[in-house]
């Protein structure tokens, strides 16, 4: 659950933009993943012009305009923009589908799953946050240095052996304070990574609504 380098990836897309939710293109392009239209090819940068698609964003509408692949060639796989039925045919390129239009943290997840070696399920924004920690009656403060909606990372100065279960509460600007359970689950030395557990669903649609924020700035 580090903060891992940005990728670079090329991800192109046959479908109109309205095929989006709002910033999900802007948001994604920060995070590594350039989504072009297939009428925007040739501006693509040289540095992700080198190879084929890593991913094809496809409206089920427009399946009929991908073209194949040469014999010797893997096919570039392909997540399809569809209604809620998800995908209903045969084509062995499709591997994912999100309805349509796709959200930022939808379509970030089946990135990440159809892409990345070691998948992250949600994004996460590094933080310069006050926190809160309280296990067995005692009480101290830590810095939250990077937020997802399923952890954080997180420097105490008090020692958290791997496994621990404490509370961790922290302010969101505009939203107040969250608490959650959480569960020490690795060390980035000196801090530790807690995975939330237990996390209320309006405390999970803030922290979702901030890194969203945050990635947008």
């Amino acid at each position: 659950m580090s903060l891992r380098p940005i990728p670079k990836r090329l991800l192109v897309c046959y479908a109109q933009p309205d095929a989006f939710a709002p910033l999900t293109r802007v948001i994604l392009a920060k995070m590594g993943y350039r989504i072009f239209f297939t009428e925007e090819l040739a501006d693509v940068p040289s540095s992700l012009s080198s190879g084929r698609p890593d991913l094809r964003l496809v409206d089920e509408r427009r399946i009929g305009e991908v073209p194949d692949e040469e014999p010797d060639e893997a096919p570039v796989p392909i997540v399809l923009l569809s209604g809620r039925h998800g995908v209903t045919g045969a084509d062995s390129r499709i591997v994912a589908a999100v309805r349509r239009p796709a959200g930022l943290h939808e379509l970030y997840r089946v990135i990440q799953e159809v892409l990345e070696e070691t998948p992250r399920s949600t994004p996460r924004v590094a933080t310069h946050l006050p926190a809160h920690c309280r296990r067995d009656g005692r009480e101290w403060r830590a810095s939250l240095l990077s937020l997802s909606e399923n952890g954080c990372l997180i420097r105490s100065p008090e020692p958290l052996a791997l496994g621990t279960q404490l509370e961790v509460s922290f302010p969101l600007p505009k939203t107040g304070t969250v608490v959650t359970e959480a569960e020490v689950a690795y060390q980035l030395v000196p801090d530790v990574g807690l995975v939330f557990h237990s996390t209320p669903a309006q405390s999970r649609a803030s922290i979702a609504a901030y890194v969203t924020a945050s990635l947008n700035a």
